[in-house]
C-alpha cells in the first residue's frame, strides 16, 4: 500500500510498510527527487531508524542481564503493522504500537507516531515517541532519506556538492568494515568549510559520520544549476552522509546516536545518543525537506 499527499507544488508518496518515504515529485516539472530503490544497488529509499541507528555489536545487546537481538536500524524499517490514525489530502499520520513481535526484540511498550505533512515546496516529517509502559523507555532515532543524484539527464555525480548551513570543521568517525561499527579512528573532512564536493569514492569506506554539527540545514547543490533541495533538522545532533559507491543517490541522515563503537560493552542504555523517556512521557523530533525549483 502507498499513501499519497500533496500541496499545490509537490506530490509525496509513503510506503505503508516501514512508513518509508518513497517519492517527492514536482508538479511543475515532473522532477522526482527521491531515490527509486533499485534492489541491485540499494533497495530502500528512506528507512526510519528506531530504536537503534546502524548496527549492534555482534547483532545483539544487553539489557538487565538479558541478551536481545535486533536487525540493523531497528524495528520500524519494513514493519507492515502501522495504523493510519489521520488521513488528509496534505497530511497523513500513522502509528506503530508495541506488539508481541516487537517485544521479543525490544522489551518496551511504546507508541511510535509519525506525521507526514506538505506545504508549498516543503515536506515535514514529525516523529512522536510515547512511553505507554511502566518503565523508562530508552531509544535512539534517525532518518535515512536517499535523494537522486544526479537529478538531471546529462549530469554527473561530481557536478554536485553538499552545502552546510555554517562553515564547519568536521572529522568523520570512521566505520569498521565489514562490521559496520564505529571505529576509534577519525579523519578530517572539512576545515572551516561549508562545501563538500560529491564523488563516488567518498563512500569507499562507508558513511561519513559527523557528531554535533553546527549546521542544521544541508543543501544539495549543482555546480551551475544551484540549489536543488535542502533538508533541515533543527533538533538532531548528529549527521550521516552515505551512498553506495556505485549508487546514483545521496543520503542525508539526521540522527540521535550512531551505530555501536567497536569496543562497546553491549549495554543498551550506554549506547551513544540514547534518549530516556519516563512512563507516560513523550518525545518529539522533526525534519523537513524542501525542493528548489
Amino acid at each position: 500500500m502507498v499513501h499519497e499527499i500533496s500541496s499545490e507544488q509537490i506530490t509525496v508518496q509513503i510506503q505503508h510498510s516501514g512508513i518509508e518515504l518513497s517519492s517527492i515529485q514536482s508538479k511543475k516539472t515532473g522532477m522526482e527527487y527521491m531515490w527509486q530503490s533499485d534492489p541491485e544497488v540499494w533497495g530502500s529509499s528512506a528507512p526510519v531508524l528506531f530504536p537503534i541507528i546502524g548496527a549492534l555489536k555482534n547483532n545483539s545487546y544487553l539489557l538487565d542481564g538479558e541478551t536481545y537481538s535486533m536487525p540493523k536500524h531497528g524495528i520500524v524499517r519494513g514493519n507492515p503493522n502501522h495504523e493510519v490514525i489521520e488521513a488528509l489530502p496534505h497530511q497523513i499520520t500513522l502509528n506503530l504500537e508495541a506488539s508481541d513481535e516487537t517485544l521479543q526484540q525490544f522489551p518496551f511498550r511504546f507508541s511510535f507516531i509519525t506525521r507526514f505533512s506538505v506545504k508549498g515546496h516543503t515536506l515535514t516529517v514529525s516523529h512522536r515517541v510515547e512511553n505507554t509502559g511502566n518503565q523508562t523507555l530508552p531509544f535512539t532515532l534517525g532518518a535515512h532519506p536517499a535523494f537522486r543524484c544526479p537529478l538531471h539527464n546529462g549530469d554527473s555525480y561530481s557536478d554536485y556538492a553538499l552545502l552546510f548551513e555554517h562553515a564547519e570543521t568536521l572529522d568523520r568517525h570512521l566505520i569498521d568494515i565489514p562490521t559496520g561499527l564505529i571505529s576509534d579512528s577519525k579523519e578530517r573532512v572539512l576545515s572551516n568549510e561549508s562545501r563538500l564536493p560529491l564523488t563516488h569514492d567518498l563512500f569507499d569506506r562507508d558513511a561519513l559520520v559527523f557528531k554535533n554539527t553546527k549546521s542544521k540545514r544541508v543543501t544539495l547543490s549543482h555546480i551551475t544549476r544551484g540549489k536543488q533541495l535542502s533538508i533541515q533538522f533543527p533538533s538532531f545532533p548528529h549527521l550521516g552522509i552515505w551512498a553506495k559507491p556505485n549508487g546514483d543517490f545521496i543520503c542525508i541522515e539526521p540522527w540521535f546516536g550512531t551505530a555501536d563503537p567497536v569496543d562497546h560493552n553491549g549495554e543498551f542504555i550506554q549506547k551513544d545518543g540514547m534518549q530516556f523517556l519516563a512512563p507516560g512521557g513523550n518525545f518529539e523530533a522533526s525534519y523537513s525537506i524542501s525542493v528548489h525549483e
